[in-house]
């Protein structure tokens, strides 16, 4: 299967290393020279614990080296989302499916304004990886998938899509319940990556102190209120739980916004405790501590 990966940053190159190990024809779209020279010359490295894995996905600066694709997995930054979309349009053709298993709230949505949404499959992924450095990732914790279709439903198209991330090693489920996915995932990192980024902690350093988890509570207590204002019927309890469960399974593994923070990016804390906030004030609600630890980041950001 011919994929488009737009995005070889951790994630984009994890799924596109292993996907291409599999034996699919698949091309990492991304705009850091270096990162793709790597790739292409010697190959994309993946630390799995003490073993290397290599592997030789094709490594692209331009969507017109690939023309179209089976698939496309859209792997920026949350904030991104739209006009990564909408500048490599020509990857989509009539059978294309276009995945997203970003972070955030609202990626979708912002794909849906310039293509199908019946050809937008998400989900969520609890893998995570780190870039180390040009060609070179850590597989730093790993965790099912769950995909589904934007519009709702279940088709053969949505399990050859599983079936073919299975193959590449990773766990995939299918579900029928698309937005509840996405606001699963969103709890969690509502819950561990703000924290995490203005600390300077790994996950699992959020379990060993009473404040943080304090902090946890009231923002994931947040989060939940919003989606069940929002039609779904989350219990915040075990919400909770499995967000504790998110963060000690990680233990080892730095956020993605900490990533961000440590390397002076800018971060998606608009499209997760940033998205609490917007969509409560929707529903009438106050949402304080999402809408502080918001304002904490984006002033990290400007001081950094």
């Amino acid at each position: 299967m011919k994929i488009a990966i737009i995005g070889a940053g951790a994630m984009g190159s994890l799924y596109g290393g292993y996907l291409a190990k599999a034996g699919n024809e698949v091309f990492l779209l991304d705009v850091w020279q270096e990162h793709v020279d790597a790739i292409n010359q010697q190959g994309l490295v993946i630390q799995e614990g003490e073993d290397e894995v290599k592997t030789h996905p094709q490594a692209v600066t331009s969507h017109q080296e690939i023309g179209t694709a089976d698939v496309v997995i859209v792997f920026v930054k949350s904030i991104h989302t739209g006009n990564a979309v909408k500048h490599n349009l020509n990857l989509v053709g009539e059978n294309t499916l276009l995945l997203t298993l970003q972070n955030g709230y609202g990626n979708a949505e912002a794909m849906a304004e310039y293509v199908d949404p019946d050809k937008i499959i998400v989900g969520t992924t609890a893998q995570g990886a780190t870039l180390l450095g040009p060609g070179l990732i850590r597989h730093a914790g790993k965790g099912a998938t769950h995909i589904g279709k934007f519009t709702g439903g279940r088709d053969a198209k949505v399990e050859n899509l599983a079936e073919m991330l299975r193959q590449a090693g990773f766990e995939t489920k299918v579900s029928e319940q698309a937005m509840e996915m996405i606001w699963a995932k969103l709890f969690i990192n509502v819950g561990i990556n703000a924290l995490t980024g203005l600390l300077n902690i790994a996950n699992g350093q959020l379990l060993h102190c009473e404040e943080t988890l304090a902090l946890m509570k009231l923002a994931v207590g947040e989060a939940v209120a919003v989606a069940n204002a929002a039609g779904m019927a989350f219990d915040p309890e075990k919400v909770l739980a499995d967000v504790k469960k998110i963060a000690e399974a990680t233990g080892e593994n730095r956020s993605s916004m900490l990533q961000d923070l440590t390397h002076q990016r800018k971060t998606e804390i608009d499209m997760i405790n940033g998205a609490i906030v917007t969509q409560g004030r929707l529903y009438g609600m106050d949402t304080p501590v999402n809408e502080t630890l918001t304002r904490l980041i984006k002033s990290k950001e400007h001081f950094q």
